[in-house]
């Protein structure tokens, strides 16, 4: 029996310690992968939730961008990233649209991520350049209809929210859109104000200057109620589409294998952050509504977008590249 304990003890003495809690987590800055530019609604979430969480934990959550079309660049670096606890991931529901849109993914968007929080969603707004003779959204698809093929609009690339919702809005209305496709909504929306093309769909957070400039036309936001910052904008189903509706939610993953512990250590930082009133109020005066929730809360609502852009998808009669 003493041979025994002393080969346990042994091996036990050979085990290394988890090195991330060994010496404190965090010991070092994370590494915040965004799949979208500077500007992005991704982008936004992610910087202010993450500054807030750098500041409780002491270590910073360095942004790092990764635009790319639909994200997947992004997705695919979080995916392929250490189990450390040092990347995390902040993105749309891109991660749930893009199993519709890809054959080829480098990624599983279910099986090589952890879910670690819900945080906060956006409402989108529909916007046309002033050039075009459309006013509101039902005078848009009777120009769309009349002009089949001649009217296009831009996206943050395949895979994306604005993408998607667009689809949708062909496939109910039998309309003839053509995609141009950008590196990220931002990109979009400039291309928007300059006249490369005729609509796209923006988070309203960004897109409220450009409506107040009046460099944009606002026809219908995509939620079920109106949004408080665009008041005398209607819903698309005001408007006469009712079917039309495209929410933005944005969480934060890690790559799969991340260690429990440290998953909610995660979690238990955002919960911490989106209770303070500073940041309660930033997200307000961006447009974002807190929207927490747990890990588990997170990958349900990952299964069931799956499944549901999927659907929208074959709707659409988008066919996968």
């Amino acid at each position: 029996m003493r041979n025994v304990f002393f080969l346990v003890m042994s091996l036990f003495a050979v085990v290394p310690c988890d090195p991330t809690f060994a010496q404190g987590y965090p010991a070092k800055p994370i590494r915040l992968i965004l799949p979208f530019a500077p500007g992005s609604p991704s982008d936004m979430v992610g910087r202010t939730i993450g500054q807030k969480m750098g500041t409780q934990m002491g270590q910073n959550l360095v942004p790092d961008n990764r635009a790319s079309s639909g994200g997947t660049l992004g997705l695919t670096l979080a995916a392929k990233s250490q189990p450390d606890g040092y990347t995390v991931l902040v993105t749309s529901p891109t991660i749930a649209i893009s199993p519709a849109l890809y054959a080829n993914l480098q990624y599983d968007s279910l099986k090589d991520f952890a879910p670690v929080a819900r945080l906060a969603t956006i409402e989108n707004v529909m916007l046309v350049h002033p050039s075009v003779p459309a006013k509101t959204l039902k005078e848009f698809i009777a120009l769309a209809r009349a002009n089949p093929g001649k009217l296009n609009y831009g996206s943050g690339g395949a895979g994306t929210t604005n993408h998607l919702a667009n689809e949708l809005l062909k496939s109910l209305q039998k309309i003839n859109l053509v995609h141009v496709p950008y590196k990220g909504a931002t990109l979009a929306a400039q291309a928007l104000m300059g006249g490369e093309v005729d609509e796209v769909i923006l988070a309203v957070a960004p897109a409220l200057p450009f409506i107040k400039s009046g460099r944009v036309r606002a026809l219908a936001v995509l939620s079920e109620k109106r949004v408080p910052t665009l008041p005398g904008v209607p819903t698309a189903g005001e408007a006469g589409v009712a079917d039309f509706r495209m929410s933005i939610w944005y969480a934060m993953f890690a790559p799969a294998g991340t260690p429990r512990d440290i998953i909610m250590h995660l979690y238990r930082e955002t919960e911490k952050a989106l209770q303070d009133p500073e940041l309660l109020q930033r997200m307000s005066n961006a447009g974002m509504d807190p929207w927490l929730g747990t890990p588990e809360e997170l990958g349900n609502l990952l299964r069931g977008e799956i499944a549901r852009f999927a659907e929208i998808a074959r709707s659409a009669g988008l066919k996968k590249e």
